[in-house]
């Protein structure tokens, strides 16, 4: 890919507008995910859908009402990537407030809503503090991947994370190679390997310099 191209790019918090793009970007991106194939699946695939899309649909609005971040990676006006980032300043795994449950429940499940708690919950409690977000969701969009995006994604949550005073980190539960590497190889480090339900993954980890 032309660093040309890249240099053009723009991160940028999303709007409302954006979200509905967004939302198409991550299902795309987390269809084959193992973590939601355990979390969603029910041997139906036009089931699956319905709920993938519904979890992923009802997170984004959540984070959004709850003034998390929200990060939009635009070339020109066409968003090519979202990264979203969730702090412990709002209530996560167990802790979730009834209104996400009763949304979730009504869209996934709910089974589903409790597999996704419980994986919070677990990740949570391999974090150092309780001032450490989450990279809850990461993508970008199928026709513009192998370019050097997630690459340049990556470095936008890093700088995203440097620059907030309150936040001692952000963590990311990864379950496939080329996602490890990448954040690996972008200043992660891994904190633990982690088994959520029959899903093994590994926690990594970013630190502020």
């Amino acid at each position: 890919m032309d660093t040309q191209v890249i240099e053009k790019c723009r991160a940028v918090y999303l709007t409302a507008e954006d979200l509905r793009i967004a939302a198409s970007i991550l299902y795309n991106a987390y269809y084959d995910d193992p973590f939601f194939l355990e979390a969603l699946g029910t041997g139906n695939e036009v089931t699956y859908q319905e709920r993938l899309r519904a979890a992923i649909r009802e997170e984004l609005h959540t984070l959004w009402k709850q003034e998390q971040a929200l990060i939009g990676f635009f070339e020109g006006k066409r968003m090519i990537g979202v990264a979203c980032v969730m702090t412990q300043n709002v209530p996560l795994g167990e802790d979730r407030v009834w209104d996400w449950k009763l949304k979730m429940l009504l869209g996934a499940g709910w089974g589903s809503t409790q597999a996704i708690m419980n994986k919070e919950s677990h990740l949570i409690q391999h974090l150092p503090n309780k001032h450490c977000g989450i990279l809850q969701f990461i993508a970008v969009a199928p026709n513009e991947q192998n370019k050097g995006f997630g690459r340049t994604l990556v470095q936008a949550v890093i700088s995203w994370c440097d620059e907030q005073p309150d936040v001692d980190g952000v963590g990311v539960f990864v379950t496939q190679e080329a996602h490890y590497e990448l954040f690996i190889n972008n200043g992660f480090d891994q904190l633990a390997s982690i088994k959520i339900s029959n899903v093994e993954g590994d926690l990594l980890f970013h630190r502020p310099t």
